[in-house]
């Protein structure tokens, strides 16, 4: 594995390799281009390049050049020539030896220092890939391949100087298959578009409570039992009903097929095995491994789960055998243990953990998991692997030879660098890609709060506060897909793209520049969408806020989030074009009206047009979606499965079932209309759960009621509830006038199910 290089060791590679490069002319025939054009779509920037005048003619007569007797730089060759059919749609000829012009040559040249580094030429008559290894090798062909789809390629290949090497060893993406399954299929998909990313480390997260999706073949109830759960919510939707069991593991081949198939693209695999929490599934496979000796379903609820392994040596045996298992599919030299949200709750309370503390001599919990952690971190020492570990780890004593992934923020990285320990950095919510993008309508399930693009590309991997003598111990950073809210392929795509093009770019440039990245980024799109893959647009796409003026009339604002392309809408029901009129500022609509607005640049198109429509009703009514939570203690944007399902999204916070309509419009209103629908309360809180509001029901099913001013003001209408899912209710309301908010909350506390709120009409 790829991963015993540091920060401070790519940098001295780069400058290694600008300086062997130095004394290279540049061919005498061209000159640099101005730094005025559009930048080059590559992405991840490299770490130096120089535009120059002219372009290679990239045709179906091109052959590729390769060096005699080398089947591994073949073997990247026809990778090059498979990406450039695709793009151009014509095959390459390999040809071993001979003159080089007009030829794509590969040079395996011993003289570009650094793992991963490269050079990339390309001239009017020739285009030369240098490197000392084949991963640098390869990155070279994926940057000939941006090269030749940029926009201004044509039928040729913009003649460059590149000297490129990462600024970290460890650029990783971490997939969550053990809440919801991925196919085979789809992880491939996954990887071939990380290895176009320039990403080298696949995490794979495969055990949770909620599913243990990797054969055991000495356990086999494993994935008999534990890789099934019961269908609740979404999940019934894609089982094809509640009473149809939530399943899916990987087969052992199926497994080494995805570390063969990462391999080939310079990608390495990272499995991940949890403990001592986030066992539920394990243990409901095999009670005896628990504390209790009972037996738990599979969890189908998300959040913390008490149930952990029994700190026994039958456990740690157990774990050794699984370890034998996994270290025979995945030859990675990390293996990652979990180690976090492990509530100590069933340790406490058991005599035969307790007795075991004192044999030990540990009177403190978090030590009782700093041993129990340590014991597989030797096994795996023993077996010449290493063991990495969420920053939990750092609460009990660990083998120094541990590495610390850090997502509660970056104090776990700074921590654990300052003591010596590698460090991965991957922070909630920065890089958590369930975490919302945007506040558009248009936004898929997810939680809150907001990460957006630039959040992600503005993270800073070394944190100030870890000591620049141990700044080495940054091996790199990470996004985690956890799926929770990813229920699908589609779903997880939104997720994943663009961000993880932000991620490359921190991980691999040696600085960043917001306002190129998102310049060159619409090229990035149009290769997703040539790969099957729709990202999201949130970045580019328009908002289209409305606030009432004078009756008859409304006032428009729009924006984007990037504040890149020129915004232009119309109001006529036609779709907006380049040619359409221009946004220069909040404008006054008569109504009713439907605004249509998008982001162009360079005459195309950024996002998906989005539009509003406007009349007197739209004014006065709000979806769940544009109120606000009261408490905002633990907010979801839940919805179904598919983006089509005529069922709405919901906003609610679970902690606490109550809504705000700030500056509500109340003259002239005299009734109310209020859609609800109840859902599935399938959440783990843990400690939390003693915070969860109830309020006194006065019906039997419970009421919904809309208060003015604050949550104690006057009541204004009490809806009681049916038993039904989903309903619309209906209420007069007493004469108020002017502008004043609404508390909108249910009576009632969250059981088995809870209600929530579709949106609110005012008449």
């Amino acid at each position: 594995m790829r991963h015993r290089s540091s920060v401070r060791f790519a940098l001295l590679a780069l400058t290694a390799v600008l300086g062997a490069c130095a004394s290279q002319p540049k061919p005498a025939s061209l000159r640099p281009v101005a730094s005025e054009q559009t930048p080059l779509s590559l992405l991840p920037q490299p770490a130096h390049l120089d535009r120059l005048v002219g372009q290679f003619p990239l045709g179906a007569n091109t052959h590729i050049l390769i060096p005699a007797g080398r089947p591994d730089v073949r073997h990247v060759a026809e990778q090059l020539a498979r990406l450039i059919k695709s793009a151009r749609g014509f095959d390459l000829a390999i040809v071993e030896g001979g003159p080089d012009t007009g030829a794509i040559s590969l040079i395996a040249d011993p003289s570009v220092k650094g793992e991963e580094a490269y050079t990339l030429d390309v001239d009017g008559a020739h285009v030369r890939i240098a490197a000392s290894d084949m991963h640098g090798m390869y990155y070279g062909a994926v940057t000939l391949w941006q090269l030749a789809t940029d926009p201004s390629a044509r039928d040729g290949v913009p003649a460059v100087r590149i000297v490129d090497a990462p600024r970290f060893a460890w650029r990783g993406l971490m997939l969550d298959s053990g809440r919801h399954f991925q196919s085979v299929d789809d992880i491939k998909h996954l990887l071939d578009q990380m290895a176009l990313h320039k990403l080298n480390t696949f995490h794979w997260h495969l055990t949770d409570d909620q599913g243990w999706r990797l054969e055991i073949k000495r356990y086999p109830k494993l994935t008999s039992v534990g890789g099934c759960r019961a269908a609740v919510g979404p999940d019934a939707q894609l089982t094809g009903g509640s009473d149809k069991p939530y399943c899916g593991f990987y087969t052992q081949a199926q497994a080494r097929d995805i570390v063969v198939y990462a391999a080939d693209r310079h990608i390495v695999v990272v499995p991940e095995i949890e403990m001592p929490g986030h066992a539920q599934a394990a243990i409901a496979a095999y009670p005896e491994l628990g504390v209790t000796g009972k037996k738990p379903n599979v969890s189908t609820d998300w959040g913390v789960n008490t149930w952990l392994y029994s700190p026994d040596e039958k456990t740690i045996a157990f774990l050794q055998n699984v370890m034998d298992e996994v270290m025979d599919v995945f030859p990675s030299t990390y293996i990652h243990v979990g180690g976090d949200e492990a509530a100590k709750d069933q340790w406490e309370h058991s005599k035969a953990v307790q007795a075991q503390m004192r044999k030990l001599g540990i009177d403190d919990y978090e030590k009782l998991q700093g041993w129990f952690i340590a014991r597989i971190g030797t096994y795996l020492d023993q077996h010449h692997r290493r063991l990495i570990g969420w920053d939990e780890i750092l609460d009990g004593d660990v083998p120094a030879s541990a590495t610390v992934m850090s997502w509660r923020g970056v104090k776990g990285a700074i921590k654990a660098a300052n003591q010596g320990h590698d460090v991965v950095l991957a922070p909630s919510p920065t890089l958590y890609t369930d975490y919302l993008q945007s506040d558009l309508p248009s936004e898929q399930p997810g939680r809150p709060q907001i990460q957006t693009l630039r959040s992600v590309y503005d993270f800073e991997p070394v944190p100030a506060d870890i000591a620049a003598d141990k700044a080495s111990h940054v091996l790199g950073a990470q996004v985690t897909v956890f799926s929770e809210y990813l229920p699908t392929w589609q779903r997880t795509q939104h997720a994943i793209f663009p961000r993880v093009a932000a991620l490359a770019e921190l991980t691999w440039s040696p600085k960043g520049d917001w306002n190129s990245f998102i310049a060159r980024l619409p090229a990035q799109f149009d290769r997703y969408r040539e790969a099957g893959i729709m990202p999201a647009d949130s970045a580019y796409a328009v908002r289209v806020d409305v606030a009432p003026t004078v009756p008859g009339k409304a006032r428009v604002t729009l924006a984007n989030q990037s504040g890149y392309g020129t915004i232009r809408y119309t109001t006529d029901g036609s779709a907006p074009m380049p040619q359409s009129t221009g946004y220069e500022g909040p404008f006054e609509v008569a109504i009713p009206v439907t605004v249509r607005a998008n982001a162009f640049a360079n005459g195309f198109g950024l996002a998906g047009p989005r539009e509003r429509a406007i009349d007197a009703a739209s004014l006065a009514r709000r979806t769940s979606d544009e109120l606000d939570t009261c408490g905002n203690k633990l907010t979801l944007r839940l919805g179904p499965v598919s983006p089509d399902s005529p069922h709405a999204i919901y906003k609610v916070d679970i902690m606490n079932t109550c809504w705000q309509w700030k500056g509500a419009v109340l003259d002239g209103k005299t009734a109310v209309d209020v859609t609800i629908d109840r859902l599935p309360y399938n959440y783990q809180l843990w400690k939390d759960a003693a915070g969860v509001v109830g309020r006194k029901m006065s019906t039997r099913n419970g009421e919904f009621e809309i208060r003015k001013d604050s949550c104690d003001g006057e009541r204004l209408a009490t809806l009681p509830l049916p038993r039904d899912s989903r309903a619309t209710l209906h209420a007069k309301l007493p004469a108020v006038s002017g502008t004043h908010d609404l508390c909108l909350f249910f009576t009632g506390k969250p059981e088995k199910t809870f209600r929530v709120l579709g949106d609110i009409q005012l008449r």
